[in-house]
C-alpha cells in the first residue's frame, strides 16, 4: 500500500511558487496548492489543504489525478478556472460522507456567486453521435476549453472506458459564461464509458446546466441539482447511461434569461438537429424528484421557468418510477416536442411509466397543432403513470424549504409505492417500491450534503 503523508503544511495560497511535499511510496514530489496548466504527471491532492485552479487544468491522458477525502478545490474568481479530464486520464475523487469533497468559488463566503469559475469537466472514449472538422465520434466540448492540441475533443468506441471515481464531491458557484449557449455546466460529462463511477453528486448554484452529458454510457446515481440555473440533467449526443435516485430544487428567482433561455428539469436532443444520428440519445432515468419553482399556485417565479421535462429532437429517453412536479402553465409537466420524438413515445422508444406529475397547470403538452394525444397516451393503465392537482398531494416532507429540505413521502404520500422494475430498460438498477428519489426512511442525501441560501 502507498504511503501518503503532508511533510509540510504551513502553505499559503497567496503565492504560486508555495509547495507542499508529498512522500509516495519512495517517491517524493513537489505538490503546487494553485495549479494551472496541462499535468503529464500523477497528482495527489491531500486532505486537510485548499487548492486553487487558476485556469484550465488539464490532466494529461495516461495520467491520474487523486483527490483524498475533505479536500477542497476552489476555482478563482471571475475566471474560467476548471479541472478537465482528458481522454485517457483519471480521477479519483473518492470523499465520504462525513468528508466530502468540495469544489467552489475562490471568493470568501458569502460573497460566492453563480459563474464564479468554471467546472468539472470529464473527457472519455465512449461512442457518441457527433462529429468535429468531418470526423465522426469526436466532439469537442463546450465551454471554449479546446484547444490547437485537441485537449477538449472527446469520444471513441470504448463504451466500457473508464475515467475514475466520483463519489461525495459537491460542486458549488460554477458555469463560467464562456459565450452565450456555450457556458461550462456544474459537471460536465463528455463520452463517458460505464467503467466511470459517479456517485453521490450535488451541483449547487451552477450558472448553467448542473448536469450535461454528451454522448458516453457512464452510469451515475444519487445526484442532486439545487438551485442551478438552466436545466438540472441535460443528455445530448447519444448518451445511452443509467441515471438512478435523483433530486432537483429550482430556486423560484434564478432561471436562464439569455436569448431564447429556458430552465427545464430534463432537457434531452438527439443532437442539435434532431437528426437520427447514431447511436441515439436513450438514457434511462429511475427514482427522480424534480421540483420546479411553482411551490405554490400563486409562487412569483422568473418568466424562463418552463418544463419539468422537455424530449426533443429526436431523442428516446426514458423516465421511470419518478415524481415531476411545480412547473408553471408557460411551460409543462412534460413536453414531448417534434413528430420524432412523438414517433419515438408512440412505438416505446421513449417511456414515461409509473411516474407522478404533480401540481403542473399543464401537466402534459405537445407542440401547436401535433395530432399525437399524449394525455392518452401517458395515461394508459398498464403504465401506471398518475396526475395530482397540486404539490401537497405528492406528499413529500418538506419540497419548497431550501434550508428545511426534505424530499420523503411522509405517511399517506402515494410515493410510498407504485414502482415497477419490469421494463428491460431498468434492468441492472436497485428494485425499490416508493417512487421519487428517496423512500420514507432514506437519508442519503443528508450530511455529505449542503442545501443552504447563498443570494
Amino acid at each position: 500500500m502507498k504511503r501518503i503523508f503532508i511533510a509540510v503544511v504551513a502553505v499559503s495560497l497567496l503565492a504560486a511558487c508555495k509547495k507542499v511535499y508529498v512522500e509516495v511510496g519512495t517517491d517524493t514530489q513537489a505538490e503546487d496548492l494553485v495549479l494551472s496548466g496541462n499535468y503529464k504527471r500523477n497528482l495527489v491532492l491531500t486532505s486537510g489543504n485548499t487548492y486553487l485552479l487558476d485556469g484550465l487544468v488539464y490532466i494529461d491522458s495516461g495520467y491520474t489525478i487523486t483527490i483524498q477525502p475533505g479536500t477542497t478545490i476552489q476555482g478563482r474568481k471571475g475566471t474560467n478556472s476548471s479541472l478537465i479530464i482528458k481522454r485517457g486520464a483519471k480521477i479519483l475523487a473518492e470523499g465520504t460522507a462525513s468528508q466530502p469533497i468540495v469544489f467552489t468559488s475562490s471568493a470568501p463566503e458569502g460573497q460566492k456567486r453563480l459563474g464564479d469559475w468554471g467546472g468539472l469537466i470529464i473527457l472519455g472514449r465512449a461512442k457518441n453521435n457527433g462529429s468535429f472538422n468531418g470526423i465522426p465520434g469526436v466532439m469537442e466540448i463546450e465551454g471554449g476549453i479546446n484547444n490547437a492540441a485537441g485537449d477538449g475533443l472527446h469520444g471513441g468506441n470504448d463504451d466500457e472506458d473508464n475515467s475514475g471515481i466520483i463519489k461525495y464531491v459537491r460542486l458549488e458557484f460554477g458555469g463560467y459564461p464562456f459565450q452565450p449557449d456555450r457556458e461550462i455546466n456544474g459537471l460536465t460529462c463528455g463520452s463517458v464509458g460505464r467503467g466511470t463511477t459517479i456517485d453521490y453528486v450535488q451541483v449547487s448554484y451552477a450558472n448553467d446546466d448542473a448536469f450535461e452529458f454528451f454522448g458516453g454510457t457512464v452510469n451515475a446515481k444519487h445526484l442532486i441539482s439545487f438551485r442551478n440555473l438552466d436545466d438540472d440533467f441535460d443528455t445530448d449526443n447519444g448518451y445511452r447511461g443509467k441515471i438512478q435516485f435523483g433530486i432537483a430544487i429550482r430556486d423560484t428567482a434564478i432561471a436562464d434569461g439569455s436569448a431564447g433561455g429556458a430552465s427545464n428539469g430534463f432537457e434531452s436532443d438527439n443532437d442539435g438537429s434532431g437528426s437520427a444520428a447514431q447511436p441515439f440519445t436513450a438514457p434511462v432515468f429511475s427514482n427522480m424528484t424534480i421540483i420546479g419553482p411553482l411551490f405554490t399556485p400563486t409562487t412569483i417565479i422568473a418568466s424562463p421557468f418552463r418544463r419539468g421535462a422537455h424530449i426533443r429532437r429526436n431523442s428516446r429517453l426514458s423516465l421511470f418510477n419518478s415524481i415531476i412536479m411545480g412547473w408553471p402553465s408557460a411551460g409543462a409537466g412534460i413536453l414531448i416536442d417534434g413528430t420524432t420524438t412523438e414517433a419515438n413515445a408512440a412505438n416505446g422508444d421513449l417511456e414515461v411509466a409509473n411516474t407522478i406529475i404533480a401540481g403542473c397547470p399543464s401537466p402534459l403538452k405537445v407542440n401547436s397543432g401535433s395530432t399525437f394525444n399524449i394525455n392518452t397516451w401517458f395515461n394508459d393503465a398498464a403504465k401506471g403513470n398518475s396526475i395530482l392537482a397540486g404539490n401537497a398531494d405528492a406528499g413529500l416532507g418538506s419540497f419548497n424549504s431550501y434550508t428545511g429540505f426534505n424530499p420523503a413521502p411522509a405517511p399517506g404520500s402515494p410515493a410510498l409505492s407504485g414502482a415497477a422494475f419490469t421494463s428491460p430498460k431498468v434492468s441492472g438498477m436497485q428494485i425499490v417500491n416508493y417512487r421519487g428519489a428517496v423512500g420514507a426512511v432514506d437519508t442519503w442525501w443528508q450530511g455529505w450534503t449542503r442545501f443552504f441560501n447563498a443570494l
